[in-house]
């Protein structure tokens, strides 16, 4: 059983800059795939990042087309946590947004058995 814990939303103008946090429990965390996941109010979940990590090839990541090149993900397994930078904001990245663990490196949300509870995030245009 894994439990995850988001902190880090809040409101900022449009074109700045939030870091968002997941931290998890249990002693396995580094053989986990990471992901971000958001939703918008009257739209589905949809994925943003993911990271898996391994010891010979460390920090693989992958990023919906949506946030390529402005949010990244990183992990930091002596802490449990992955985080999610937020940089040049959008008001379209407006939404609450989900940390999910699973044991497949995948995009799909029905393939993540953990959820954290969800950090909303507000850009304002």
């Amino acid at each position: 059983q894994v439990q995850l814990v988001e902190s880090g939303g809040g409101l900022v103008q449009a074109g700045g800059s939030l870091r968002l946090s997941c931290v998890a429990s249990g002693r396995t965390f580094s053989s986990y795939a990471m992901g971000w996941f958001r939703q918008a109010p009257g739209k589905e979940r949809e994925f943003v990042a993911r990271i898996t990590w391994s010891s010979w090839s460390g920090g693989i990541t992958y990023y919906a087309d949506s946030v390529k090149g402005r949010f990244t993900i990183s992990r930091d397994n002596a802490k449990n946590t992955v985080y999610l930078q937020m940089n040049s904001l959008k008001f379209e990245d407006t939404a609450v947004y989900y940390c999910a663990a699973s044991t497949i490196a995948t995009m799909s949300h029905s393939q993540y058995p953990y959820w954290g509870q969800g950090t909303q995030v507000t850009v304002s245009s």
